[in-house]
């Protein structure tokens, strides 16, 4: 059988359930009749913080499709998930084993049992199977009228195998119909409108871009089965206006669920009350981060599911309390460079310890600086945000977010280093702090000027709570600290960029954020590095044993401010407008 995502039913499954029991029948755990009792909803006032969303689906036991994945996507998406089970599947991730149906009569009994009883904000349908099901669930939907309905139309298996017989695939397109939205994927597209398979995605853009002129029902576009690297969801109006969501395919197996992933986290999203364009753009980037991290899950040796809690548990690791570096991380007195050998606390990182620094240490000092922070280095290195950013996934109001950050942040790293060039006793530290901060506000604010022009919202975010924390630090140090501590504060923002900038790939041409990530490596910025570093080595051999030791402290700490700044991006909703 299939191994499609979302496939619950062979094509030739007949419902072979067990007759529905008659009225008089008692189930030995129910006190009443199996029959719906009278409504008891109150409709609520006014619609609620976390929508409640239903699944009406199969099942999947080793959680990766169905109404597992279904649950687990709305809960990721901040919605409140329930389930009506249209059939109970024995799966793995190789494909299907068995299938139970249970009589269309009680999945209408799950049906009632919820709309008697809960207000929705939205329902999603998958794998529906038989005529006789899809004509159930059209029933119920006719007379609940949800507010938002997004129909997965799973008729056709990746492997382009027909999943239903006649008689339902032509129920199935009648139920179409009915949703807000459909989610097919481009064999299915092809069902829906009577055409040929699209082969590229200007052909599947036009041919629902005619479907949904038709039907009065928008349609997302998922070129994820097309051959491009470069995919992209796009949500057409009826209208026949667009709003493209870009991604970029990852080179994975674990992709079990992806279609009833999307579908049920863009549900719970337009029943919360967004947008269109916000909810798929919300949908596409956490689903992204799923693929990406599902391997890790090691379940199953065939077709692995993603990973759907992995955005909450990033952001819940984000808003730990943790200390950032462990007791006694660094000695009371830093007497000898080798002293400095414990790592900082709560930078657990897959990637390990950092490459060799792409700008070499200049001597002892700074080479135990590199040592002791180098797992920081690695984690932001490997970070999530450098990732999206060099494959091109990352949300483009994120980078704006980014780049808005960045601006405030330049502006107060500026005025910590005209402050190390008023407190420096060396002329020479004291010029190249002052020449560096000359270079914050004319030359790297100027950039900053020019990728925002297009984007006058993102000039107005005020400054966030990371960047405040971590200027906040340097500019503490910088202003009452001795010279040696504000110089080690200040070295991780030249040092770790060059890091970041040495390992990456080749850009390719196109890539949306190309003239940004080669500033990374930019000669001049290398020199700056270069420069800094000789400034700090001098400090830290001058310095008493104490002060380096306050000093190291304040370079291990603005290590992982400059994790946290690059992250924050990733911690904001995507916006409107990719």
């Amino acid at each position: 059988m299939s191994s499609d995502p979302c496939t619950l039913f062979p094509a030739t499954l007949h419902d072979g359930g067990p007759a529905a029991p008659p009225p008089s029948v008692r189930h030995p755990l129910v006190e009443q009749p199996l029959a719906s009792p009278p409504s008891v909803r109150r409709p609520s006032a006014q619609r609620p913080s976390i929508p409640r969303v239903l699944s009406i689906a199969g099942t999947d036991p080793t959680g990766g499709a169905g109404t597992a994945a279904d649950l687990k996507s709305i809960a990721a998406a901040g919605g409140y998930g329930m389930a009506a089970v249209t059939a109970l599947v024995a799966q793995n991730t190789h494909g299907v084993r068995d299938i139970h149906v249970p009589p269309a009569e009680f999945l209408a009994a799950q049906l009632r049992a919820v709309s008697d009883d809960v207000e929705l904000e939205a329902v999603k349908t998958g794998m529906l199977g038989t005529a006789e099901i899809i004509d159930t669930v059209e029933t119920w939907v006719r007379a609940q009228a949800p507010r938002v309905l997004v129909v997965d139309p799973v008729m056709v298996a990746t492997s382009g195998d027909r999943l239903l017989e006649t008689e339902a695939e032509q129920a199935m397109l009648r139920f179409c119909r009915l949703a807000t939205v459909v989610t097919p994927n481009i064999d299915e597209l092809a069902v829906l409108t009577g055409e040929t398979r699209a082969i590229s995605e200007d052909e599947a853009l036009e041919q629902a871009v005619r479907w949904s002129a038709e039907t009065g029902v928008a349609v997302v576009v998922k070129t994820g089965h097309l051959q491009a690297r470069a995919v992209t969801n796009t949500w057409i109006a009826t209208d026949g206006s667009r709003h493209v969501v870009r991604s970029t395919r990852v080179d994975t197996a674990s992709t079990h669920g992806t279609g009833c992933s999307l579908a049920a986290a863009l549900a719970t999203r337009l029943g919360a009350g967004q947008t269109p364009e916000a909810a798929l753009a919300w949908a596409t980037d956490w689903l992204h981060e799923a693929i990406v991290h599902g391997a890790e899950l090691q379940v199953g040796s065939g077709q692995g599911p993603v990973d759907h809690a992995r955005r909450g548990r990033r952001l819940a690791a984000a808003g730990a309390a943790a200390p950032w570096l462990a007791a006694g991380a660094v000695p009371e007195r830093w007497e000898q460079p080798k002293q400095l050998t414990a790592l900082p606390t709560g930078t657990a990182s897959s990637a390990g310890s950092a490459r060799s620094a792409a700008v070499p240490p200049v001597g002892p000092w700074t080479e135990a600086l590199w040592a002791a922070g180098s797992q920081l280095a690695a984690a932001i290195e490997h970070s999530g945000f450098v990732a999206a950013l060099v494959d091109g996934s990352l949300p483009a109001g994120q980078f704006a977010f980014y780049l808005a950050q960045d601006a405030h942040y330049l502006q107060r790293y500026s005025r910590a280093l005209a402050a190390l060039a008023e407190t420096s006793q060396d002329a020479a530290a004291a010029e190249f702090w002052a020449a560096s901060s000359r270079n914050c506000v004319d030359t790297e604010l100027e950039l900053h000027r020019g990728w925002l022009a297009n984007r006058p919202e993102a000039t107005a975010v005020p400054v966030g709570p990371v960047t405040s924390a971590y200027t906040d630090f340097l500019l503490a140090r910088a202003l009452s600290a001795p010279t040696a501590v504000g110089a080690a504060a200040a070295l991780p923002c030249f040092w770790l960029y060059a890091q970041v900038g040495a390992g990456l790939p080749e850009v390719p041409e196109g890539h949306p954020y190309a003239a940004w990530l080669l500033t990374y490596r930019d000669p001049s910025f290398v020199d700056g590095v270069r420069g800094a570093l000789e400034v700090v080595e001098r400090e830290l051999a001058a310095a008493s044993p104490a002060i380096r030791a306050e000093a190291a402290t304040a370079f291990l700490l603005a290590s992982r401010h400059e994790l946290e700044f690059f992250e924050q991006a990733r911690r904001v909703t995507p916006e409107v407008g990719r």
